[in-house]
């Protein structure tokens, strides 16, 4: 399962990068929008690591 923490989102698309299937941007903030919580794989454990605030979190 995934979770996101729009708060600490600092809009950098890293995420939307790695796994655009599962993340996307909000129009008018640029924060992580969660498309899939329950997507798995490297793709999303990238988007994981490689978010810059540690915003995503998976369980």
């Amino acid at each position: 399962m995934i979770t996101v923490d729009q708060g600490r989102c600092a809009s950098s698309g890293q995420c939307v990068l790695s796994a655009p299937q599962v993340f996307a941007q909000d129009e008018e903030d640029g924060r992580v929008v969660l498309l899939d919580e329950q997507a798995t794989g490297q793709q999303v454990r990238r988007a994981a690591t490689g978010c810059p605030t540690q915003a995503i979190r998976l369980a």
